[in-house]
């Protein structure tokens, strides 16, 4: 993900629910709005902000030490040959303790299902050579997939506000941090629109 390249459309979410014809709440694609900053006053009375803004869009990280596998009861939650992290459907009961150890709350809960879902990396696309939904709908090309430890080896593990510290669960997820991006050890309070996911 080059978050100095997105523009916070949201074009990746809406192409991943038409994709999948994900019901009204449920979202594997989050495009996050972060925030941070304020208007200072100077002692001559001057002010200055000291504003910065930036959008990051993720969905599954496909983790290698995934915690939604660790947490899932029925062994619902499954590893492909590739590294890629889904969900058997027959298996999963619903229960939400994928999405509860998950620091990226990457798993949804279908109702109308009634099991959990999540991005598979749009895997039937992968299998035709195509891109996933969302990056082949990125207009300004802020989405990539590519070889794993190929990406991961040049660009280095995404570490900025307001995901969690990688290392907590290795994601496979390989960042272009924006001018604006703060570190992981910065205040998760730069997450401008949390109400959109709370669901």
């Amino acid at each position: 993900m080059d978050a100095s390249r997105c523009i916070g459309c949201k074009t990746c979410m809406i192409a991943c629910k038409d994709k999948h014809d994900l019901p009204l709440g449920v979202h594997w694609r989050k495009v996050l709005e972060c925030a941070a900053g304020d208007w200072v006053k100077h002692d001559n009375g001057a002010y200055s902000q000291s504003v910065r803004a930036y959008y990051v869009s993720i969905s599954c990280n496909h983790c290698d030490n995934a915690r939604c596998l660790d947490a899932c009861p029925t062994g619902a939650m499954q590893r492909a040959e590739n590294g890629i992290v889904f969900i058997e459907e027959s298996r999963c009961v619903g229960c939400s303790s994928c999405l509860w150890h998950c620091p990226y709350s990457a798993p949804r809960l279908d109702l109308e299902k009634k099991h959990m879902t999540k991005c598979d990396l749009c895997r039937d696309f992968l299998a035709a050579g195509k891109e996933p939904a969302c990056v082949a709908a990125c207009p300004s090309r802020a989405l990539h997939v590519g070889p794993r430890r190929e990406v991961l080896d040049r660009y280095g593990r995404a570490r900025i506000a307001p995901l969690p510290d990688p290392d907590l669960t290795t994601p496979n997820l390989a960042l272009i941090p924006h001018r604006d991006a703060m570190s992981v050890k910065e205040s998760a309070a730069v997450l401008a629109n949390k109400e959109e996911f709370s669901s």
